[in-house]
C-alpha cells in the first residue's frame, strides 16, 4: 500500500522542473509567436495585428536571404575547418609523447574563455598597423597598416569564422579523442599484422570508428554557426556595411536597436525554423552514415 502511494506521487517531484520549463521556454516561444503577428516595439504595452506582414516584410527587405547568405557562408567555413583541425589535433594528442598532458591542455584552453573576453583580444590582433597580425607583416617586410582584416568587406566574414575556429577546437579535440580511446587495440594490432601502415590505419580503422564522434561534433558546429552573434557583434557590429550581419545578429538589431520588435519575432520564427531543418537533416543523414558503417 506504502509503495503504492508513493509512485502516485512520484509526479510531484516532476512538477518544480515542469513549472521552470513551462514559464523559461514554452510560455516564451508562445509569446513570441503572437508578437511576430504584431507591430509591438517591444516597450510600449499597446500594438495592433498584422497578420503575416511582419513576414513578407522580412523576405521583400531581403533582410532574410543576406543574413542566411552570411550565416551559411560562416558556418560552412566554420564546420569545415574545425573538423578537420579538431581530428588532427586529437590524431596527434593520442600519439604517446613527453608531455602528451600538457599538450591536451594547451589545446583545451581557448574553450574555457568566454566570447566577449575573446572577441576584444582578437579585436586588438586583427588591428590594423598595431596588431599582432601586421606586426608580422611588418617585420616580413610587408605593409601591415593596408591588413584591415575587419573592416574589409571581402576578408570581414572570414576573419570572425577563424576566431569561432579557434574558440571551439579544444571541445571538437576532447570528443575525438575521446572517441579514439575507445577504439579496441585489437583492431589496430590486427591491421599492423596485416602489413598496414599509420596512415593506413588511420584511414581505414581510427576515422571510420568515429562515425559517432564525427556526428556530434557536425550537429555542435552546425547549430553553433547557425546561432552565431557573439563575435559579429563584438568585433564588427554587422559590419563592414551588412557583411557579417548573421541571422541572429539581425533579430537582436531589428528588435532591440531599429525596435520593430514584431518583425525581429517573425525573423526569429523563420530562422528557427530554418536551423532546425538543416540540423534534423544533417543528423538524420550521419545517423544512417553510422549504420550503414
Amino acid at each position: 500500500m506504502k509503495s503504492k502511494l508513493q509512485n502516485k506521487f512520484m509526479f510531484l517531484f516532476v512538477v518544480p522542473a515542469l513549472i521552470i520549463y513551462l514559464v523559461l521556454w514554452i510560455f516564451p516561444i508562445f509569446k513570441l509567436i503572437q508578437y511576430s503577428f504584431t507591430n509591438y516595439d517591444g516597450f510600449l504595452k499597446d500594438y495592433d495585428y498584422v497578420g503575416f506582414q511582419n513576414y513578407v516584410q522580412v523576405f521583400k527587405d531581403g533582410i532574410f536571404v543576406s543574413s542566411l547568405s552570411n550565416t551559411v557562408i560562416y558556418t560552412i567555413v566554420y564546420v569545415v575547418f574545425s573538423i578537420l583541425i579538431s581530428l588532427g589535433l586529437a590524431l596527434m594528442l593520442n600519439m604517446k609523447i613527453r608531455g602528451l598532458g600538457i599538450y591536451r591542455t594547451v589545446a583545451y584552453i581557448p574553450a574555457l574563455f568566454s566570447p566577449i573576453v575573446i572577441g576584444f583580444i582578437w579585436g586588438y590582433v586583427y588591428m590594423p598597423d598595431s596588431g599582432m597580425i601586421a606586426t608580422i607583416a611588418n617585420w616580413l617586410g610587408f605593409n601591415g597598416a593596408n591588413l584591415n582584416l575587419l573592416g574589409s568587406y571581402d576578408t570581414a566574414l572570414y576573419s570572425i569564422s577563424v576566431v569561432e575556429i579557434w574558440k571551439s577546437i579544444g571541445v571538437s579535440t576532447i570528443i575525438f579523442l575521446a572517441g579514439l580511446q575507445t577504439i579496441p587495440v585489437e583492431l589496430e594490432e590486427a591491421g599492423r599484422m596485416d602489413g598496414a601502415n599509420s596512415g593506413q590505419i588511420t584511414r581505414f580503422i581510427r576515422i571510420p570508428m568515429l562515425a559517432t564522434a564525427m556526428t556530434i561534433n557536425i550537429a555542435m558546429n552546425i547549430i553553433n554557426g547557425l546561432k552565431a552573434f557573439d563575435y559579429p557583434f563584438i568585433m564588427t557590429n554587422g559590419g563592414p556595411g551588412r557583411a557579417t550581419s548573421t541571422l541572429v545578429y539581425d533579430i537582436y538589431k531589428i528588435g532591440f536597436t531599429e525596435q520593430q520588435f514584431g518583425k525581429a519575432s517573425a525573423l526569429a520564427i523563420v530562422s528557427f525554423i530554418f536551423i532546425m531543418v538543416i540540423t534534423v537533416f544533417f543528423v538524420v543523414r550521419m545517423n544512417k552514415r553510422e549504420v550503414s558503417a
